[in-house]
């Protein structure tokens, strides 16, 4: 499951970050701010209506993300 498709609240497992090429600027800051195979991830917030982005936390810090970048990281869910 991608990232861009929880829901807010939910909590999951970052599996990878799928890359299009070796050298994919945007996979690499993803991994490099810490979107890494284990960490805990949960969806804060959305932006409003109509707006691109995703606010999430991953250990301390929180992120703002755009749709299409939160879709590269995937995710699994963690058990309620």
């Amino acid at each position: 499951m991608n990232l861009s498709l929880l829901k807010r609240g939910a909590r999951a497992t970052v599996e990878t970050v799928d890359s299009s090429h070796a050298s994919d600027a945007i996979a690499q800051r993803l991994r490099e701010i810490g979107f890494v195979s284990g960490e805990q991830v949960s969806v804060l917030a959305f932006g409003p209506l109509g707006a691109d982005t995703i606010a999430v936390q991953i250990g301390f810090t929180r992120f703002a993300l755009r749709r299409s970048e939160a879709a590269r990281v995937r995710v699994s869910l963690q058990s309620a």
